[in-house]
């Protein structure tokens, strides 16, 4: 139902400033504009979903020889004493555990085209448990939530295109994306926790907090060990590894259990082609509405109205400018991208503007797209509270990222 009030939200306030543009300013273009962004926000999402659907394709068909040589079962049973403690939900070793892994791993790595067709994998099985099909089980929203707050230990993609910019430092954001991810993370977990009576002071889950940040610092070790001009091609490097070593592993298994890999590969291959046509009608939905908000006006004048606020409060404001890539981050990746590439053109792509905004596009994910994907993949309708608790992770991201940039960039 939340869900529903933000979507119709977009269009009502994007309606209403679209209106006092044109009586007040004049501005007679401002409705062209509206229904263009309508227009070609349908087809980017249509785009989308065509270009997911070959890397979905053959995700699941990797997923599907995992589950088939029951390696996905047997990683179930090593995270049993984990996910019993923040999925209670789910019965002890279901292979579903194994998918959320799988998915969340990839997530860290900066894989997200390897992340989502996992993380649809993972709802599906999630869904076999929901006993109400149309309603996000508690199970359906921690797993939401662990996708939206982002965490990543190597952004890839935002060190590449510091470096397209000419950056001399183009990983001197790895550290502060790490932080501000991990905080997003944190103020999303506690929050689904709190709503769901988790104990999170637990042996098991510290452990676990322990091992991801020996995990973490293992990996800053292996990146930074190479030159400072070769470290982009040093995190490429480790996670292309770590990705095609995930494909050799499964495959390496089904063999070892003898069973017919190929057929195997095909079968989920299939169910990942009828996924990524099942959720164009949801990213519609959704594209259009934030094309819709864009358009308007509505975003510059929210960061018009914040950078007022902050002026009057007498705040150092060098972050207003960087901010509208954190607002758009929840809404979408490539809108995000976008700013975030356009503020390093403006400001100098080592500026302070310039980094935080590289350390604002990797503090977070787009909230409402993998809401509208991973919900609408299986027919859910009531969302509960997964909005709220996406946009708290959010928030905590961009607060986190503000605050870090401040601190390391000055």
């Amino acid at each position: 139902m939340v869900l529903n009030y933000i979507w119709i939200a977009f269009f009502f306030i994007a309606f209403i400033i679209a209106l006092i543009k044109l009586i007040f300013l004049g501005d007679t273009t401002v409705f062209s504009q509206i229904i263009d962004s309508t227009f070609s926000s349908s087809q980017t999402a249509f785009d989308i979903s065509i270009g997911l659907t070959g890397v979905l394709a053959l995700w699941m068909g990797i997923m599907k020889v995992g589950e088939d040589s029951g390696l996905i079962n047997q990683l179930s049973k090593w995270l049993s004493p984990l996910f019993c403690k923040l999925f209670p939900e789910i019965p002890k070793g279901h292979p579903v555990t194994g998918s959320i892994f799988m998915n969340i791993a990839a997530n860290m790595l900066g894989l997200d085209n390897a992340a989502t067709p996992m993380g649809l994998k993972a709802m599906e099985e999630l869904q076999e448990l929901n006993p109400k099909k149309d309603t996000a089980s508690n199970s359906m929203i921690m797993f939401l939530v662990l996708n939206t707050s982002g965490l990543v230990i190597i952004p890839i993609s935002i060190m590449v295109y510091r470096a397209q910019l000419g950056s001399t430092h183009p990983s001197d954001i790895f550290i502060p994306i790490l932080i501000s991810t991990l905080v997003a993370t944190i103020a999303g977990v506690t929050a689904v926790s709190i709503k769901q009576h988790i104990n999170l002071f637990n042996r098991t889950i510290l452990l676990l907090m322990l091992g991801i940040a020996t995990f973490f610092s293992a990996i800053g070790w292996a990146i930074f060990t190479f030159p400072k001009d070769q470290v982009n091609d040093g995190a490429t490097l480790i996670a292309n590894l770590l990705l095609f070593s995930v494909i050799v592993f499964f495959l390496f298994s089904g063999t070892r259990k003898k069973i017919n890999v190929y057929d195997s590969f095909v079968e989920g291959a299939i169910g990942g082609f009828k996924t990524a046509v099942r959720i164009i009608p949801y990213l519609v939905a959704f594209l259009v509405a934030i094309g819709v908000f864009r358009s308007s006006g509505a975003m510059d004048m929210l960061i018009g109205g914040i950078g007022s606020i902050v002026d009057a409060c007498g705040i150092d404001n060098r972050f207003v400018a960087a901010l509208p890539t954190g607002i758009m981050r929840p809404l979408s990746g490539s809108g995000a991208s976008g700013l975030m590439v356009d503020a390093m053109k403006h400001y100098g792509a080592d500026s302070f503007v310039g980094r935080c905004s590289c350390v604002l596009r990797g503090a977070a994910d787009t909230t409402f797209y993998i809401l509208a994907v991973y919900f609408g993949s299986v027919g859910i309708k009531n969302t509960r509270y997964a909005v709220t608790c996406g946009l708290i992770a959010d928030l905590a991201g961009i607060i986190a990222a503000i605050v870090v940039s401040y601190i390391f960039f000055g």
